[in-house]
Formats: C-alpha cells, sequence, structure tokens
C-alpha cells in the first residue's frame, strides 16, 4: 500500500510539472518580447568592455582631462565628510545611471533601431550624434551654454561605446567614472554650492 501511494504521489508530481511546463511556454512570447526589449534599451552583457582597449583609453582620458583641467581652473577637491552624502552619491552614481538608461538606453536604443546604423565620422553612428545632441540640450536646463556644449564630447564616448558593445553598461560605467573624477578633483565647489 505504501509503495503504491508513493507511485501516486510521483504521479501527481509528475502531472504538476507537466501543467508547469505547459504554463510555461504559453509565457515563452512575454519572454521573447521582454528579451527584445532589453536587446532595444542596451540591457545585456555580450562580452567584457572591462578588457576591450578601446574601453580602457576612453577611461585613461578621464584623468588626462582633469589633469587639463586642473591646468585651467582651481584644484578644488571634495572634502571627505561630503564623498558619501546624498548630493555627491547622486551626482556621481544616481545621475550618471538615469542619464544613461534614459539618453544611451531608450533614445540611441530607438535611433539605432529606426535608423540604418550608417558610420559617419571617426566611426560615431548617426543616432549617436543625434542622442548627443539632445545630451547636451538637456544639460541646458540645469547649466550654462558653454557647460552643455563640453558635455556633448564625453556623451560621443558614451554613445560610441553603447554602439560598440551593443550595451548600456560600458556608458554607464565611464559615466560614473568621468562624474566621480570630476566631482571629487575640480567640481567639489560646484557641488558644495548646490547643496
Amino acid at each position: 500500500m505504501r509503495l503504491s501511494g508513493a507511485r501516486s504521489q510521483r504521479t501527481l508530481d509528475l502531472d504538476r510539472m507537466g501543467r508547469a511546463q505547459d504554463v510555461s511556454s504559453n509565457v515563452l512570447p512575454i519572454l521573447d518580447r521582454s528579451a527584445q526589449i532589453g536587446a532595444l534599451l542596451g540591457l545585456q552583457y555580450n562580452r567584457p568592455f572591462h578588457l576591450d582597449s578601446v574601453f580602457l583609453l576612453l577611461l585613461a582620458l578621464g584623468p588626462m582631462t582633469w589633469l587639463f583641467m586642473i591646468g585651467l581652473f582651481t584644484f578644488q577637491p571634495l572634502p571627505r565628510h561630503i564623498i558619501w552624502s546624498p548630493a555627491f552619491l547622486s551626482i556621481a552614481l544616481w545621475q550618471p545611471l538615469f542619464e544613461e538608461l534614459l539618453f544611451r538606453g531608450i533614445v540611441q536604443g530607438n535611433l539605432l533601431q529606426s535608423m540604418a546604423r550608417q558610420k559617419t565620422w571617426f566611426g560615431l553612428s548617426t543616432s549617436n550624434l543625434l542622442t548627443s545632441c539632445l545630451f547636451s540640450l538637456a544639460h541646458l536646463a540645469n547649466h550654462s551654454i558653454s557647460w552643455s556644449l563640453l558635455v556633448f564630447v564625453p556623451s560621443l564616448c558614451f554613445g560610441f561605446v553603447r554602439d560598440r558593445f551593443e550595451s548600456v553598461y560600458p556608458a554607464i560605467a565611464l559615466h560614473v567614472f568621468y562624474n566621480t573624477g570630476y566631482f571629487l578633483l575640480i567640481g567639489g565647489v560646484t557641488l558644495l554650492n548646490s547643496r
């Protein structure tokens, strides 16, 4: 009797698994749509970007730019007690994350899908150029015209790695690195005055 009880329990378990597979097979189109949206927004990790020589070169351009800017502007490092403040974390982490998901994920992703992926000059796509123009214009809301124009070149770098890796993650990493270094070394007073 016990043996038949175990068999009937196994049969019930197999029936449940079969029903679960039937349900999951109906869910596959939703998962495919989710994967398509993820690919459109660049939310997939295709290959390790941190080992790519072009990405590393763009990463190295950050400190070189900061050193150049220190020569032009006053060296104003951020005080240690401000580094873990909500204002600094917002500028160094949350704003780059939001901006990259919006501009490189949604805007550039949709432009890449709708436009032929034509290259313009120096390997920059038309979608990257248009997205970078919108990115610079968006910075006019809180910044001067000169600051908004200066944002254009880093935006091209973010868009370039978005195109190169078909992922938004390298752009997020680069943007976080650029913002963090700038505000730690040069823009500390700007951050303190905005509080």
